[in-house]
């Protein structure tokens, strides 16, 4: 990439990273970079493959986003494409924390979710009057493998009863197509910096629904009350803010039928948590993991149109069955 020059002493540092890339910290006398490399199979138990040539897409998202709300992407220093692999902008977390170790940790701002929500929404709605985005990102080749298999079709064949509704869900989210996608809006994604919230790991970009993006970040919210049943009013706080401040600036499509697409999504994501090729790592205790089961079953089967709906079925299970000690 012509970052190092012949000869120069080159320290790489492995970071804590996701399941899916190596990620370096790169330290040489004229700067630092972080670097990163797709994985062929991504470090989890279940055998899921995915292509290394979404690094190419992650870099062309972060350019295209830099363009739409520049604090919001670090600045790409150069790519590798044959390689698979990118090197970005490194922000130091001492001043850029990760949101989800905030929430972990009681750091739980609804001004934050907030700005995730407006800044998510501004992309959303620049990207939807691109013409040249459905071409720069027809990627249902990655999109599926990565994101609806291991997500929706995993969970679907743990649940057989529920298939038919996976299948309609899947059919929906592959037909519409409205704008760019992340693909992995979560807290562990992004960062909170000096300017505002940091999207990273964009490896799932694709022309698609933005329902998706929205569905995918609100669903870790409702996780995080079981991680820390303290505080699970202000994570549905969050929640809220979240939800509220995008669907307010959805200018693409009527608001209504954004906000159902993301309603109906939403609990067969939060099945996927626990069924699916992702659980997630900090719900451990089958209790929980039934919780979010009984919840997602009776919203599959009973679909509402409204995330305020989804909000309130999940604080009358937390409310009814109390705290785990």
């Amino acid at each position: 990439m012509g970052l190092v020059g012949p000869g120069d002493p080159l320290t790489l540092e492995p970071l804590a990273g996701g399941v899916s890339s190596d990620i370096f910290k790169a330290t040489w006398p004229r700067g630092t970079a972080c670097v990163k490399r797709a994985l062929p199979k991504l470090k989890v138990a279940a055998d899921w493959q995915a292509p290394v040539e979404r690094n190419r897409w992650e870099v062309e998202w972060m350019r295209v986003v830099a363009t739409i709300e520049p604090d919001a992407v670090p600045h790409v220093l150069g790519d590798a494409p044959a390689e698979g692999l990118f090197a970005m902008a490194f922000l130091d977390p001492d001043d850029h924390p990760v949101w989800k170790a905030q929430l972990r940790d009681g750091v739980i701002d609804p001004g934050v979710a907030r700005e995730v929500g407006r800044r998510l929404a501004h992309i959303h709605g620049a990207t939807a009057r691109d013409p040249s985005i459905p071409s720069r990102f027809a990627t249902d080749h990655i999109f599926v493998p990565i994101r609806l298999e291991p997500y929706l079709s995993a969970t679907a064949r743990a649940h057989p009863d529920l298939a038919a509704t996976f299948d309609a869900l899947i059919d929906v989210t592959l037909t519409t197509k409205r704008a760019l996608v992340h693909g992995d809006v979560s807290p562990k994604n992004i960062l909170v910096g000096p300017a505002g919230p940091v999207f990273l790991d964009a490896e799932c970009a694709w022309f698609g629904d933005p329902a998706f993006d929205l569905a995918f970040c609100l669903n870790h919210l409702l996780l995080k009350c079981l991680w820390r049943p303290q505080w699970w009013p202000r994570y549905l706080d969050c929640f809220a803010a979240l939800h509220g401040t995008y669907l307010g600036r959805v200018t693409w499509e009527p608001r209504e039928e954004m906000e159902a697409r993301v309603a109906r999504l939403l609990p067969a994501l939060f099945l996927a948590r626990v069924d699916g090729k992702s659980p997630v790592e900090y719900i451990t205790d089958d209790r929980d993991r039934d919780r979010i089961r009984r919840v997602a079953r009776q919203l599959l089967g009973h679909p509402v149109a409204r995330l305020s709906h989804v909000s309130e079925t999940w604080r009358a299970e937390i409310g009814t069955h109390g705290k785990r000690p």
